[in-house]
């Protein structure tokens, strides 16, 4: 029986609705299309910082001087990269619901800027159990190790757990775990998808409903 459902946030609870910021900002550089995403996420100094190699104020100082950029010209840069982000928050208000019979949890491939980014910017920290950060745990997805702490943690064996990333490698990983998986896809009724894992959701009146009667 599922008892834990896992996400992964960029991609999937964070989702960048408007690339338009990071492609002006190529195209002022002479880079090319994409690679600012290249730079921050991907490349060795992007991996270094989700791996824990060097923290996140680290990474960007770094950016700054590959890409040649005035400190102003760094912070507006920084800014305009994460301008287009947006969080689901239909997906949150579901978490919010799933926590009445469910533990939720975070794996996430990220700096260690994450808990500050879901605690302070985006107040969902209080959504989860357990929030596991790559940088922090110094493994990375899809590294088995990382899945088998986040289990460890809450206590649970592989098939009671349900992972949902958009990365298909990351779902392989935890499904060779003996782990149920959901592969994201911006549209997915992710309600639906755990309803037919047998995750039951109650809604916002049964659960206020239920809350009144004991009280």
């Amino acid at each position: 029986m599922i008892k834990a459902v896992i996400f992964d946030v960029g991609g999937v609870l964070l989702r960048t609705q408007d690339h338009g910021p990071r492609r002006r900002w190529e195209r002022q550089l002479g880079l090319q299309e994409w690679e600012s995403e290249q730079i921050v996420f991907s490349g060795e100094m992007g991996t270094a910082a989700q791996q824990g190699v060097m923290d996140d104020g680290e990474l960007w100082t770094w950016i700054g001087r590959h890409l040649q950029l005035e400190d102003d010209q760094l912070i507006q840069f920084r800014q305009d990269f994460w301008s287009g982000d947006v969080l689901d928050e239909e997906l949150i208000n579901l978490i919010r619901r799933l926590r009445a019979e469910y533990q939720t949890a975070i794996i996430s491939n990220a700096t260690d800027d994450l808990r500050r980014l879901l605690e302070n910017e985006h107040k969902i920290a209080d959504a989860f159990d357990l929030v596991v950060c790559s940088a922090e745990e110094k493994v990375m997805k899809p590294d088995s190790e990382i899945y088998l702490r986040t289990l460890q943690r809450l206590e649970r064996e592989p098939q009671e757990a349900v992972f949902i990333d958009d990365n298909l490698d990351n779902v392989s990983a935890a499904r060779n775990l003996g782990m149920w998986t959901i592969h994201y896809h911006e549209g997915l009724n992710v309600e639906e998808e755990l309803a037919g894992l047998g995750v039951t959701i109650r809604n916002r009146d049964e659960r206020l409903t239920g809350e009144q009667n004991h009280a």
